[in-house]
């Protein structure tokens, strides 16, 4: 009897999930001016409850990288350099809550202040999502010091997380897709009942309901 060959599991090119659990229809691709640059944590690439791919699908004005610690010329030309031929200069935010440099033995320098005069038109502006675990992250955040060198956007007020598949590990964590999609209506000042939020939020919400029927089956 012939030994059964091992198979190899066919993946999505775009979303990296297997063929038969592909998200990819669900992303609707919204209207937006301001860049978002997604550096996705290496363990996340083919995680089933991340968000970072379809964030991406979502976002025309999007790049995606993957890595934890980045060479710092790639680093520095993705977070600083025109993404089109001729485009205007861009002003990078990092996308991560308030840190106590003062605390820490990480070497962590202080980041500087946003660029004034705050608020910037959403046109002239790089946002930096770093995606994975607030673990992972942490740790991309301290090992790449050109991370550190940017502004930070830290979100206040954000509402409860609907990101019901995967366990936060403080109150007030959102998910890679929620905190962007947040960030994305503030500064692109989008009222509530924006087209775009309510695209976001139905993606997000259908993606989850996803993932929950495959746990059940």
């Amino acid at each position: 009897m012939n030994a059964l060959q091992p198979t190899t599991r066919q993946r999505c090119p775009h979303c990296a999930r297997a063929l038969k659990t592909c998200i990819c229809a669900l992303a609707v691709p919204i209207a937006h001016c301001l860049e978002v640059l997604i550096l996705m944590h290496p363990l996340e690439v083919h995680e089933a409850k991340g968000t970072g791919h379809l964030l991406h699908a979502c976002l025309p004005h999007s790049r995606l990288l993957i890595g934890e610690r980045f060479e710092a010329g790639l680093l520095h030309q993705a977070l600083h350099a025109p993404w089109e031929p001729g485009a205007r200069p861009r002003h990078s935010l990092l996308l991560y809550p308030e840190t106590d440099v003062q605390n820490t033995s990480l070497g962590l320098i202080q980041p500087p202040a946003l660029p004034a005069p705050w608020p910037c038109q959403p046109e002239v502006l790089r946002l930096v999502v770093l995606d994975g675990t607030w673990r992972k992250s942490r740790k991309m955040l301290f090992i790449n010091p050109g991370l550190q060198s940017l502004p930070r956007l830290a979100l206040s007020e954000t509402p409860a997380s609907a990101y019901a598949i995967r366990k936060a590990h403080a109150p007030g964590q959102l998910s890679s897709f929620e905190a962007t999609a947040l960030a994305l209506a503030r500064l692109q000042a989008w009222p509530p009942d924006a087209a775009p939020v309510r695209q976001l939020a139905q993606v997000f919400a259908a993606f989850i309901q996803s993932q929950q029927r495959q746990r059940s089956a």
